[in-house]
């Protein structure tokens, strides 16, 4: 059973590694490195056969990890998550079918949006958080301030993803629309595949050590 989460909880984490898994032999290996270097919350995105079986290895081995499913497209995928262990879901686009389904389940999901129109029917369908994808090509922290300002007495909140780096992070930290951010460049898909258990640690604690900067006022 899938222990009881809600999305505004993704805020403790402060970031979620984005994560493409081709093996689910590597799945323990992962979740190792990244909570060594103090990463707890993952989104393992539905784009290859092994995601199901990692995400149940995940949640069943490590249950101080917040274990996501990313790349939801159908209602049948979203129940497979919830299935596979997932605590919650997001998706690329906006799937009114998909949104439905989870609030059906009670299940936290929040679907993609890059436009005033996308938020618009997200707000209309009851959602109180939405993913901002893709983030950094349409333009930052900047743009989604833009774009969240005619809404900003609904307390929409927001999980960019998309070209954010370590170097970007500060900015998105600084923003209270902001409630996690997704960190597809924490453990990439070929340092998985290479099983560099080293360098994802690595990122994991340069991303852990700017979040506990940025708490304290200092990015040094």
């Amino acid at each position: 059973m899938n222990k009881p989460f809600n999305l505004p909880q993704l805020s403790k984490s402060k970031v979620s590694a984005v994560i493409v898994i081709d093996d689910v032999d590597n799945a323990g290996y992962l979740a190792d490195a990244l909570l060594s270097g103090g990463v707890n919350s993952i989104e393992l995105t539905l784009r290859t056969g092994a995601t199901f079986d990692a995400m149940d290895f995940i949640s069943k081995r490590y249950p101080e990890m917040i274990v996501g499913a990313g790349t939801v497209l159908s209602p049948v995928q979203l129940e497979q998550s919830i299935q596979s262990g997932a605590v919650f879901a997001v998706a690329p686009g906006l799937n009114p079918k998909v949104v439905k389904k989870a609030k059906e389940l009670n299940f936290p999901f929040a679907p993609g949006i890059c436009t005033p129109s996308e938020l618009e029917r997200a707000i209309r369908l009851q959602c109180s958080v939405v993913k901002f994808f893709p983030a950094e090509p349409s333009g930052g922290i900047k743009y989604l301030k833009s774009l969240a300002s005619p809404f900003s007495h609904l307390d929409i909140k927001y999980i960019p993803l998309g070209g954010i780096s370590l170097q970007s992070m500060p900015s998105y930290l600084d923003s209270e629309l902001v409630l996690c951010i997704g960190g597809s460049w924490i453990a990439k898909r070929q340092k998985i595949i290479k099983q560099d258990w080293k360098h994802i640690e690595e990122n994991s604690r340069k991303v852990t050590s700017l979040i506990e900067n940025h708490e304290k006022g200092s990015y040094e």
